[in-house]
Parts: structure tokens; C-alpha cells; sequence
């Protein structure tokens, strides 16, 4: 744990003294990013306005929490493991093979290799937001925090999961972006406007729900129930991830690429 947790750090060091080399670019697409999600609070202060204050139950300040964990947690999963996102390509040109030859775990290895610079944006905005709307909320803040790194850790599982499939029937590149998209385009509105079908996936094959829903209804209304079962589902996913990864790990073939990591 000791030597992972090294790594990570190296990555993390690395990934951002990189970031911060090109400083005018960085600032520009964390700014840029922060802009352009600053435009989904004035839709919504628009649109409840029109609607009579609440959607599906919702209300403005319910909105705002579920996109201040939406985009703080993707934020977070994209600073710390935005490699994951890269897997099918790694697997099919062949460039996982320096992965394989370096003495920590392969996954673990592979999905903190890089960093996604405009998400930085993304987890300030959360926070910012959060500032703002519940500014001394104790209990707010604290579910945000909980919601935000298991909405970070799945949507890495589900990047993975979707991606993992490489290894099985080709490129699945389309497949990983679809799921993102869903894993994050379905987080950031109420749940109850979509049908019964769509609700069963996003607590099930793609459970954004139980990161981003769940910590909103635990922060009005706690239940230990709920609680323990959304972590007994978040803990059930990443396993099943992680174990569907070291199954293709042994399908595997190398593509004889020499490639040098530095």
C-alpha cells in the first residue's frame, strides 16, 4: 500500500508540475470549464422560475447540489485517474505492455498515469458553487464530501468497466465515451423525469445515482439503510471492475511496442 501510494503521489507531482509548465493554457481551460458549467445554474434558476419553483421535486438549491457533486467528484476523477478514459487505446495499439513491466498493480498504474487539465475547473466550480448555496451548512458539506469521491471513484470504475471490453471484442472507445457521457449527463438532473428503465441503470450498470442522488436525499432525510446499501453497491461495482479488468488482463495480447515512459 505503501509503494502505491508513492506512485500515486510521483503521478500526481508529475502530472501537475507538467500542468503548471504550460500555465496560460492550464488557467485558460480550468477558466474556460468553470464558464462554461457557470451557464447550467442560470438555465435553472430560468426554468424553475417558469416551473414554479420545483422539477420532479427539486428545487433550486437541490439542483445546484447534485451538479456541485456532479462536477467536483468528475472533476476529481479526472485530475487524479483522467488515464482511464485511454485504456481501449492502450489495449489495441499495443502500449499497455510497458504497464505490464512495472512492479505495482497494472490498474492502478495505467488509470493514474495522467491528468485532464480543464478539470481542474471542474472541481473548483463544485466547490464554489457549494460556497455560495450552503455556505455554512455543516451536514451539506459533509455529504457533498461523501458524494463527491464516490461519484470520483465510480465514474473511474465505470470509465474502466466500459473500456475493459477491449480487451474482449475490439476497440470499445465509443462504448467508454458513452458511458461517461451517460455517467455524467444523467447525474446532473432530477431523477424522478426519467423513466423506470433509465432509474434502474443509474442503480445498476451505471449507478451515478447512489453517489450524486442518494447523498442529497441522506442530507434531507438520513437513513442508515440507504446509506449502507449505496456503499455495499459502490464497493460490489468497483470490485466486479476490477476483477473483469484482470480477466482481459489474461486475453491480453502484446503489441511489441517499445515505448519509454519517463
Amino acid at each position: 500500500m505503501t509503494k502505491h501510494l508513492k506512485i500515486f503521489g510521483n503521478y500526481f507531482k508529475l502530472n501537475f508540475a507538467s500542468a503548471l509548465e504550460y500555465r496560460a493554457s492550464f488557467i485558460s481551460q480550468a477558466f474556460g470549464m468553470a464558464l462554461s458549467n457557470s451557464s447550467f445554474i442560470f438555465f435553472w434558476w430560468i426554468a424553475l422560475g417558469q416551473l414554479g419553483g420545483k422539477v420532479a421535486g427539486y428545487s433550486f438549491t437541490d439542483v445546484i447540489y447534485i451538479w456541485a457533486i456532479t462536477s467536483t467528484g468528475f472533476g476529481l476523477s479526472r485530475v487524479l485517474f483522467a488515464n482511464a478514459s485511454n485504456i481501449s487505446k492502450l489495449i489495441i495499439t499495443g502500449e499497455l505492455d510497458t504497464y505490464l513491466l512495472q512492479p505495482c498493480n497494472i490498474l492502478f498504474n495505467v488509470i493514474s498515469a495522467q491528468t485532464s487539465l480543464s478539470a481542474y475547473g471542474d472541481f473548483i466550480y463544485g466547490i464554489v458553487i457549494m460556497a455560495i448555496f450552503y455556505t455554512k451548512d455543516l451536514k451539506a458539506w459533509l455529504w457533498f464530501a461523501i458524494g463527491v469521491i464516490a461519484y470520483a471513484i465510480l465514474l473511474t470504475a465505470i470509465t474502466v468497466f466500459a473500456n475493459t471490453f477491449s480487451f474482449f471484442v475490439g476497440d470499445a472507445s465509443i462504448l467508454g465515451n458513452l458511458s461517461m457521457e451517460f455517467a455524467i449527463n444523467f447525474a446532473i438532473y432530477p431523477e424522478k423525469i426519467y423513466t423506470p428503465v433509465i432509474r434502474t441503470l443509474m442503480y445498476s450498470l451505471v449507478p451515478v445515482a447512489i453517489a450524486v442522488h442518494i447523498p442529497l436525499r441522506l442530507y434531507s432525510s438520513f437513513s442508515p439503510t440507504i446509506a449502507i446499501g449505496a456503499f455495499i453497491i459502490l464497493i460490489i461495482y468497483c470490485i466486479f471492475t476490477y476483477w473483469l479488468f484482470s480477466q482481459g488482463l489474461k486475453k491480453y495480447e502484446s503489441g511489441n511496442a517499445i515505448v519509454t515512459r519517463i
